[in-house]
């Protein structure tokens, strides 16, 4: 395996046209490090690991969802510098309960949980879930397949999650032991448990 994680891959040409995301089932699962070498080299593709072991390999966005997620960001960037905790980018990789390592498009970690890592975990894929974090479907997304996968956010210890659709404009929003609810084109979010306080104004989000 540590052969295909070195070797230069190149596999923008494999996977045109294909549906998101494209699922490499591999002899044996790649290491954290062998997997973080084949990110870097097939940038900018975001690749996952599934808890079967098998690459979950994602084309970057587009202009718009590039927008969109760089907003959330940059709103719950700025909650955390006043308010605490630590916001993450899409290209940061978090080691799930159940062995596979997941990338949302944006989250939220308390510092207690950042300060308890050790500084070898903190450079790989740190065991944990973010408390709270936020999905947004894309142009190439399967709706299905994010909804599955904000379900496994929440079995894997997340408190928070929201699911943002731009072209439905909806919120979908987890909690654990609740119903999903859906707010539909609402103006502005408000969350609760975890990020109190925290505020996003989703009508800056919806498709035109």
């Amino acid at each position: 395996m540590a052969a295909l994680a070195e070797s230069p891959v190149l596999i923008q040409a494999s996977l045109a046209g294909l549906p998101m995301p494209v699922v490499l089932r591999l002899p044996e699962p790649m290491t954290d490090e062998e997997l973080i070498a084949f990110s870097r080299r097939n940038r900018p593709y975001r690749i996952e690991r599934n808890a079967d072991g098998e690459l979950e390999i994602m084309s970057p966005v587009g202009f718009d969802g590039g927008q969109r997620e760089l907003l959330v960001m940059r709103v719950l960037g700025n909650w955390a510098e006043e308010h605490g905790g630590v916001c993450v980018s899409c290209d940061t990789g978090f080691t799930m309960a159940d062995s596979s390592v997941r990338s949302p498009d944006s989250s939220w970690i308390s510092d207690a949980r950042i300060n308890a890592l050790t500084d070898a975990e903190r450079r790989r894929f740190p065991p944990l879930c973010p408390e709270f974090l936020v999905e947004i479907l894309s142009e190439t997304d399967s709706r299905a397949t994010l909804q599955a996968k904000m379900e496994m956010w929440i079995a894997n210890g997340a408190q928070l999650a929201w699911m943002i659709d731009p072209f439905s404009a909806t919120v979908s929003v987890y909690r654990p032991h609740s119903a999903v609810e859906v707010l539909d084109r609402p103006d502005w979010v408000e969350a609760d448990a975890v990020v109190a306080g925290f505020r996003l104004e989703t009508s800056r989000l919806w498709a035109k």
